[in-house]
């Protein structure tokens, strides 16, 4: 739900070892003459630009021994895709797509980018821009031997025109697989070796997404695209707990205006179609009617009505429960090794998101599940060592 600070480059600094310059050989296709080819998504390319090492180095330089960390010069592509919006409908997406000019097979990494208000669009990682998270570290990070796969979600990009599904599990996970797909094909097209390791990351909104994706990716596309490790960095899994955190809280709660974008789409997502009034009060619920990101109190208690805050704590509006439960993605049983880092002091999203993932991941049996927590990290300050640790974790396998 944070926006990413310039901490991922102080991260960057730290990360000693480069992963993606592994030798690897190239392995069979997924796909046999028993199972059928999948379905095209890729709908068309454009080529942003390509950018040497001393560019990209210079985009880093005032965090000094980064811009050494790269190793290839990239070419950034936009990419257009066919995936499903929250009713079903194909529409065309986008995302950016990082690729290091060498001939070896690299591994694959799926970018799952944090909250990005509508107007912040530019920051989609499909603009490429200077502000957007993918610019300067995550193109380094690519330099050093990552083909990075970076989807903007619906809602902005090509898709700009329909209303990003924020904090929509089902959404963010098949939208971010159609991504991968599309930079599969791609690849395929323009003979560029990619080996079937797939890398997930994000943090915040994109932690959830993450999380999302690994699980989606585990139950649809095992063989296709099989998850070599994830690190999901402080996501909000527990929707369910969540919603009774906020609404018991008796504490000011400096998110609370994310939180009204999570119930607008839940309204909207699951037809619940209710007025704001349902869910709000005076002279919020006619504010936030017209503007759903307008200014709201840190109050629960001052934002939302008491009918609200009951039905949530006991469970009793079994339309709206089931909202929540539906993008609860906490309780289930990863295969590929999958660590969660999280802040223990995080302001923005508790961490007891991560510990009750961890607690239920391991009851179901899974074996290659890590809880990592930041010790003392709220939200913000946690981004840097989230990044140092990621990559490490995923640079071992």
């Amino acid at each position: 739900m944070a926006r990413f600070a310039p901490a991922w480059l102080i991260g960057l600094l730290l990360v000693t070892t480069a992963p993606g310059c592994k030798s690897e050989s190239p392995q069979p296709d997924a796909t046999t003459d028993e199972t059928p080819a999948p379905t095209p998504v890729l709908v068309g390319s454009t080529l942003i630009g390509e950018y040497s090492t001393t560019t990209l180095a210079g985009r880093v330089r005032e965090i000094p021994l980064v811009g050494s960390l790269a190793r290839y010069p990239i070419k950034v592509y936009r990419l257009t895709y066919t995936t499903h919006n929250t009713d079903g409908q194909a529409i065309t997406a986008s995302g950016a797509l990082l690729v290091p000019v060498v001939s070896t097979a690299l591994p694959l990494i799926s970018y799952q980018h944090g909250t990005i208000r509508p107007s912040d669009e530019d920051r989609a990682p499909s603009y490429y821009s200077t502000s957007s998270e993918i610019w300067s570290a995550v193109s380094v990070l690519a330099s050093t031997g990552y083909i990075v796969s970076a989807p903007d979600y619906i809602g902005y990009g090509a898709s700009k025109a329909l209303p990003h599904p924020y904090e929509h599990a089902a959404s963010l996970a098949s939208a971010s697989a159609d991504m991968l797909r599309a930079t599969r094909e791609f690849c395929k097209q323009q003979n560029i070796s990619v080996n079937q390791k797939n890398f997930l990351l994000g943090y915040s909104e994109g932690g959830y997404a993450t999380m999302a994706l690994h699980k989606y990716l585990e139950e649809k596309y095992p063989a296709e695209l099989p998850v070599a490790a994830s690190a999901p960095g402080a996501g909000a899994y527990n929707k369910s707990g969540f919603a009774k955190y906020v609404v018991n809280s008796t504490q000011p709660l400096s998110f609370l205006s994310t939180y009204v974008w999570v119930l607008d789409t839940y309204n909207r997502v699951y037809k619940l179609n209710r007025p704001f009034s349902a869910y709000f009060q005076e002279p919020y619920a006619t504010q936030l009617q017209a503007n759903p990101f307008g200014s709201v109190p840190s109050l629960p208690s001052q934002l939302f009505t008491a009918s609200f805050r009951q039905s949530v704590a006991t469970d009793s509006d079994a339309a709206l429960t089931a909202s929540l439960r539906d993008n609860d993605i906490y309780d289930w049983k990863p295969k590929a090794p999958l660590a969660l880092f999280h802040g223990t002091a995080d302001d923005y999203v508790p961490y007891f998101n991560s510990q009750d993932a961890y607690k239920a991941m391991q009851a179901r049996g899974a074996t290659q599940v890590q809880l990592k927590p930041i010790q003392g990290g709220n939200h913000f300050t946690s981004v840097a060592t989230y990044t140092l640790q990621a990559y490490a974790f995923i640079s071992q396998y």
